[in-house]
Protein backbone atom coordinates (compact mmCIF):
# COMPACT_ATOMS: atom_id res chain seq x y z
CA UNK A 1 0.00 0.00 0.00
CA UNK A 2 1.45 3.70 -0.61
CA UNK A 3 0.73 6.44 1.78
CA UNK A 4 -2.27 8.20 0.10
CA UNK A 5 -3.85 4.35 -1.01
CA UNK A 6 -4.05 4.24 3.52
CA UNK A 7 -4.66 7.71 4.09
CA UNK A 8 -7.92 7.46 0.95
CA UNK A 9 -8.83 3.62 2.83
CA UNK A 10 -8.81 5.13 6.35
CA UNK A 11 -10.79 8.40 5.46
CA UNK A 12 -13.64 6.11 3.73
CA UNK A 13 -13.24 3.90 6.45
CA UNK A 14 -13.46 6.48 9.24
CA UNK A 15 -16.79 8.30 7.19
CA UNK A 16 -18.95 4.80 6.27
CA UNK A 17 -17.93 5.19 2.51
CA UNK A 18 -17.68 2.22 -0.17
CA UNK A 19 -14.89 2.00 -2.60
CA UNK A 20 -17.44 1.80 -4.65
CA UNK A 21 -19.30 4.97 -4.20
CA UNK A 22 -16.24 6.80 -3.51
CA UNK A 23 -15.21 5.95 -7.17
CA UNK A 24 -18.61 7.02 -8.86
CA UNK A 25 -18.67 9.97 -6.93
CA UNK A 26 -15.06 10.63 -8.40
CA UNK A 27 -16.18 9.16 -12.07
CA UNK A 28 -13.35 6.48 -11.73
CA UNK A 29 -13.36 2.97 -11.46
CA UNK A 30 -13.63 1.38 -8.46
CA UNK A 31 -10.64 -0.83 -9.82
CA UNK A 32 -8.54 2.08 -10.22
CA UNK A 33 -9.71 3.17 -7.25
CA UNK A 34 -8.87 -0.01 -5.26
CA UNK A 35 -5.49 -0.05 -7.33
CA UNK A 36 -4.64 3.58 -6.22
CA UNK A 37 -5.38 2.36 -2.49
CA UNK A 38 -2.82 -0.95 -2.78
CA UNK A 39 -0.34 0.69 -4.33
CA UNK A 40 -0.60 -1.21 -7.97
CA UNK A 41 -1.02 2.21 -9.92
CA UNK A 42 1.49 5.33 -9.75
CA UNK A 43 0.73 8.64 -8.04
CA UNK A 44 -2.53 10.15 -8.52
CA UNK A 45 -2.81 13.41 -10.48
CA UNK A 46 -3.19 16.61 -8.57
CA UNK A 47 -6.47 16.76 -9.61
CA UNK A 48 -7.90 13.56 -8.59
CA UNK A 49 -6.32 14.77 -4.88
CA UNK A 50 -8.44 17.63 -5.35
CA UNK A 51 -11.77 16.04 -6.03
CA UNK A 52 -10.75 13.57 -3.13
CA UNK A 53 -10.41 16.44 -0.66
CA UNK A 54 -13.87 18.01 -1.99
CA UNK A 55 -15.68 14.59 -1.33
CA UNK A 56 -14.60 14.11 1.89
CA UNK A 57 -14.29 18.05 2.77
CA UNK A 58 -10.76 18.84 4.04
CA UNK A 59 -8.93 21.74 3.69
CA UNK A 60 -6.20 23.40 4.97
CA UNK A 61 -3.92 21.01 6.42
CA UNK A 62 -5.78 18.07 5.80
CA UNK A 63 -5.95 19.17 2.13
CA UNK A 64 -2.23 19.44 2.32
CA UNK A 65 -1.28 16.28 4.29
CA UNK A 66 -3.39 14.54 1.60
CA UNK A 67 -1.50 16.49 -1.42
CA UNK A 68 2.00 15.66 0.24
CA UNK A 69 1.13 11.78 0.88
CA UNK A 70 0.05 11.76 -2.98
CA UNK A 71 3.19 12.84 -3.91
CA UNK A 72 5.06 10.29 -1.52
CA UNK A 73 3.22 7.50 -3.11
CA UNK A 74 4.63 6.50 -6.71
CA UNK A 75 5.31 2.66 -5.86
CA UNK A 76 8.19 2.15 -8.75
CA UNK A 77 10.48 4.55 -7.56
CA UNK A 78 13.70 5.37 -9.61
CA UNK A 79 16.75 6.91 -8.64
CA UNK A 80 18.61 8.71 -10.58
CA UNK A 81 22.30 9.35 -9.25
CA UNK A 82 24.24 9.94 -12.45
CA UNK A 83 26.96 13.14 -10.92
CA UNK A 84 26.58 11.73 -7.30
CA UNK A 85 29.17 10.27 -5.51
CA UNK A 86 30.05 6.57 -5.29
CA UNK A 87 28.94 6.46 -1.75
CA UNK A 88 25.45 8.26 -2.63
CA UNK A 89 25.25 5.84 -5.40
CA UNK A 90 26.14 2.97 -2.75
CA UNK A 91 23.18 3.93 -0.74
CA UNK A 92 20.69 4.21 -3.10
CA UNK A 93 21.48 0.57 -4.72
CA UNK A 94 21.86 -0.79 -1.01
CA UNK A 95 18.31 0.96 0.16
CA UNK A 96 17.30 -0.46 -3.06
CA UNK A 97 18.26 -3.87 -2.10
CA UNK A 98 16.89 -3.78 1.45
CA UNK A 99 14.43 -1.62 2.38
CA UNK A 100 12.13 -4.84 2.09
CA UNK A 101 13.64 -6.40 5.21
CA UNK A 102 14.12 -3.22 6.93
CA UNK A 103 11.95 -3.43 10.07
CA UNK A 104 9.45 -0.53 11.06
CA UNK A 105 11.72 1.42 13.81
CA UNK A 106 15.00 1.42 11.00
CA UNK A 107 12.49 3.10 8.63
CA UNK A 108 11.30 5.61 11.07
CA UNK A 109 14.81 6.45 12.04
CA UNK A 110 15.19 7.04 8.10
CA UNK A 111 12.67 9.08 8.14
CA UNK A 112 14.17 11.05 11.34
CA UNK A 113 16.80 11.74 9.56
CA UNK A 114 15.97 12.42 6.18
CA UNK A 115 13.22 15.15 8.15
CA UNK A 116 16.46 16.98 9.92
CA UNK A 117 18.78 17.30 6.23
CA UNK A 118 15.84 17.71 4.51
CA UNK A 119 14.68 21.46 6.41
CA UNK A 120 18.35 22.70 5.79
CA UNK A 121 19.43 25.22 3.27
CA UNK A 122 21.11 23.72 0.17
CA UNK A 123 25.23 26.04 0.08
CA UNK A 124 25.01 28.88 -2.22
CA UNK A 125 27.61 28.26 -4.95
CA UNK A 126 29.42 31.35 -3.93
CA UNK A 127 29.33 30.30 -0.21
CA UNK A 128 30.70 26.95 -1.00
CA UNK A 129 33.30 28.19 -3.02
CA UNK A 130 34.49 30.83 -0.35
CA UNK A 131 34.32 28.36 2.23
CA UNK A 132 36.70 26.32 0.37
CA UNK A 133 39.15 28.60 -0.44
CA UNK A 134 39.30 29.39 3.11
CA UNK A 135 36.83 32.13 3.65
CA UNK A 136 37.95 33.96 0.49
CA UNK A 137 35.22 35.48 -1.93
CA UNK A 138 37.33 36.37 -4.39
Amino acid sequence: MTPFGVRVRALRADRGVTLKDLAASLQISAAYLSALEHGKRGSPSAGLVHQVNEYFGLIWDEADDLSRLARLSNPRVTVNTAGLTPEQTALANRLAQTIHRLPPETIATLHAVLDTTASQPKPRLRRLAASRAGGRTG
